[in-house]
């Protein structure tokens, strides 16, 4: 038997790292891996108790296997992501009361809006470029919008926010151009701070900025935080999204037909298009977590101190929760689909997933409303290399319009 090549670095491992997943969960489900001194969860029921165990998995060195990420001022770029309770809980609690539901769901009219603008430039021709032309741009200006980045700043805050996931090959850490963008950003929304403190708007950085309970209020490193890390989380993983599922979806014929070929029946096909794709390829892939005591699981311990890796993309696609998990299946019984756990779980439940939703479903609607069929040039797209997220920066399609 062949050594399991588990390396998140590699370039190899990150086209296609599901066969390797398969043989972690199947031979050895706490892996150690010793280049990265790092410990690696693969199965859906260890990754699911991991998730919502307290006080063993802390998420207060980050979530980045990245060493140069992996330290206790995490937070100022991961916000509460970066933070275990009472700090978490605080934090979280604060920040939803302007990041809330009802902000979310007053966002439709804008993403369709910003959705209608992108669809309309890129339908001019019968080819364009998906993630280039639309996947690419919709998500940031959403997240640019709610946080009120005026639209002559959005296409650099893009550009940023692309190179502090993109990976190096060969370079074992975040590249000096990520955090030369981390100190860029950070600057950029120190300054917004200062605009917003002198002259309040409707956006969301005003609204964190004027939140009080009961005295306690957001410091402007909170703040900072919390913005980064929605340009990051919030842009970076909806944009995957929405190139997964049509790289995936064109990918099998009688998968594309349910959801082209449906368009006009009662039953929306979108929604369970959205949700397998998350299942079986989703945008983030691994969760890092540092070991507050020893975890003893599968004849093994890894010791307490040890950073250890929640592999998303892994559990997703564990056959004892999936049947034919390896199958993309817009039709998925909707008790398998309810098991995922693309946006984690338990306290630290993606925050944003409702409007990561929302998005993927105002746009591909929108798609299948103005479009016959879509052929993707699978060969010719480009992935995006990263240690966390898993998409693509390009794709060429060829569309034909209704």
């Amino acid at each position: 038997m062949t050594e399991i090549q588990f390396d998140p670095y590699d370039y190899a491992f990150q086209d296609d790292p599901y066969p390797v997943y398969a043989r972690l969960r199947a031979e050895d489900p706490l892996h150690h891996h010793e280049v990265d001194d790092l410990w690696v969860l693969s199965r859906h029921a260890d990754i699911q108790h991991a998730i919502r165990t307290e006080g063993v998995y802390s998420n207060a060195m980050g979530v980045s296997l990245d060493a140069s990420a992996w330290n206790k001022d995490a937070h100022r770029v991961m916000s509460f992501l970066a933070m275990d309770p009472p700090r978490q809980t605080r934090l979280r609690s604060l920040v939803s009361k302007g990041f809330t539901p009802r902000r979310v769901r007053e966002l439709e009219p804008q993403i369709q809006r910003l959705t209608d603008r992108y669809l309309d430039r890129a339908l001019e021709d019968d080819s364009f470029d998906w993630i280039e032309d639309f996947a690419g741009k919709l998500p940031m200006d959403v997240i640019s919008e709610m946080m009120g980045v005026p639209e002559a700043d959005r296409d650099e805050l893009r550009r940023l926010a692309d190179l502090l996931v993109h990976r190096e090959d060969g370079v074992r850490d975040v590249p000096q151009a990520g955090v030369e963008a981390a100190l860029v950003l950070v600057g950029y929304y120190a300054d917004m701070l200062t605009e917003r403190r002198k002259q309040p708007t409707e956006d969301l950085t005003s609204a964190l900025l004027a939140v009080d309970d009961e005295g306690d209020r957001l410091t402007d490193e909170e703040i900072i935080g919390f913005l980064f890390l929605m340009v990051v989380a919030g842009n970076e993983t909806t944009t995957k999204l929405l190139g997964n599922a049509l790289f995936h979806l064109t990918r099998h014929p009688d998968q594309l037909a349910k959801v082209f070929d449906d368009a006009e029946q009662a039953a929306d096909p979108v929604v369970p298009w959205i949700e397998e794709t998350l299942r079986f390829d989703p945008s983030t892939q691994v969760l890092a977590r540092h070991l507050l005591a020893d975890v003893e699981l599968h004849g093994k311990v890894a010791p307490a101190g040890s950073k250890l890796l929640l592999v998303i993309g892994s559990a997703n696609r564990d056959e004892t929760v999936f049947s034919r998990p390896d199958d993309y299946d817009i039709r998925r019984d909707k008790a398998e689909v309810a098991q995922l756990l693309s946006f984690g779980g338990g306290r630290h439940f993606c925050l944003g997933a409702n409007l990561a939703r929302l998005e993927a479903q105002v746009a591909l609607r929108e798609l299948v409303r103005r479009v016959r069929t879509v052929e993707v040039d699978h060969q010719a797209a480009v992935r995006v290399h990263s240690t966390s997220v898993r998409g693509f920066s390009a794709m060429p399609v060829r569309v034909e319009k209704r």
